[in-house]
């Protein structure tokens, strides 16, 4: 199995005029009063590992206590901004139990644990600088696929909630052996159809550690979904492999179970199952897509080499000269996404 690469990291794009016009509509913005810069005047750290002992890439950061009691009170408003539309009644019973800062990856963000000391229950966010590029990554998961993302910008600060799930490395080396044959069938079949919705949408770097896998309980059985946690390589790579979780070496466990257990026409039947269910997506969401995409066909969130690179594979790809137009990557993806669905009528 060949593996593709991404070889340099991707700038951060700024969030423009009409994207921010559009975040605003659809109520993505907050008046939250801390930024990503604020976060970083931490005063100390410690390394994290895991209960294996190993480097988790996270550092555990602390405060003055006059700069943990101003930033604790802003990240509990965080926290009822991303779950309760702001309802301030449950502020004297948050507490923030950690700060992480994350050293690895391009988005380096931190990571917030929240608990609420009436019933020691907690919750998970993410605080990192705002990319256009990955804005639209989350915007585009929200409408093309099954599940829901909840998300909030303030200037130039990002805030994420925690996507539930097993990420997909740790899922293949400690769970995948666990499952039964009928468990593996299913994977497999999720599997195809997550690869395909990340080509659909041009969603880039799906390797094993960049998605979750989520077990679902239902009656006598165990089903699985995977979905994607790192929006960050949504329409900026060239090379048209990036956008296919298949071709990544970390997947090959999971691209061999697709070829051990499902049958071509198998795989070409759920192919086409996904994308009939997009269609209806973006038919059950049109305003919103339409907005989406009339933004992006005009933003900058990639380098001119790369959207030339990509149009000519899609060009190639799709036997269809009208991408050598393009210069723009939103204007790509439009048309990759009319061509993939054509056959849905």
């Amino acid at each position: 199995m060949k593996d593709v690469k991404i070889e340099f990291r991707k700038p951060i794009y700024p969030i423009n005029d009409e994207l921010n016009q559009y975040l605003e509509k659809y109520q993505r913005t907050t008046t939250a009063s801390i930024e990503y810069d604020d976060l970083l005047r931490f005063s100390d750290c410690i390394a994290l590992e895991d209960k294996e002992g190993n480097d988790t890439h996270w550092l555990g950061v602390y405060y003055s206590d006059s700069e943990h009691r101003e930033i604790e009170n802003s990240l509990n408003r965080i926290y009822t901004y991303l779950h309760s539309d702001g309802d301030e009644e449950s502020l004297p019973y948050l507490t923030v139990d950690s700060i992480d800062y994350c050293t690895f990856g391009n988005s380096k963000p931190f990571r917030i644990r929240v608990r609420n000391i009436l019933n020691d229950n907690y919750t998970n966010f993410y605080i990192k600088k705002a990319d256009a590029s990955r804005i639209y990554g989350l915007e585009l998961e929200e409408i093309l696929s099954p599940h829901r993302i909840n998300f909030l910008v303030y200037k130039n600060t990002l805030i994420e909630e925690h996507i539930l799930g097993i990420p997909g490395d740790v899922f293949i080396k400690n769970y995948m052996e666990k499952c039964n044959d009928l468990e593996k069938n299913q994977i497999a079949k999720e599997f195809v159809k997550f690869n395909e919705r990340c080509f659909i949408g041009l969603l880039g770097d799906m390797r094993s550690y960049n998605y979750v896998v989520i077990p679902i309980h239902d009656f006598d059985q165990v089903i699985y979904r995977i979905r994607p946690i790192d929006f960050d390589q949504q329409c900026y790579e060239g090379n048209l492999k990036i956008y296919r979780p298949q071709y990544f070496k970390e997947n090959k466990i999971m691209v061999d179970m697709v070829s051990d257990r499902l049958k071509p026409n198998s795989v070409e039947q759920y192919r086409k199952e996904e994308k009939s269910l997009i269609s209806k997506r973006i038919a059950n969401n049109t305003k919103r897509y339409k907005d989406l995409i009339k933004i992006m066909k005009k933003d900058t969130i990639s380098k001119p080499e790369n959207v030339v690179q990509l149009r000519t594979s899609f060009s190639k790809f799709y036997k269809n000269k009208e991408y050598e137009n393009f210069n723009k990557m939103g204007e790509i993806l439009q048309k990759a996404i009319v061509d993939g669905l054509e056959h849905v009528k």
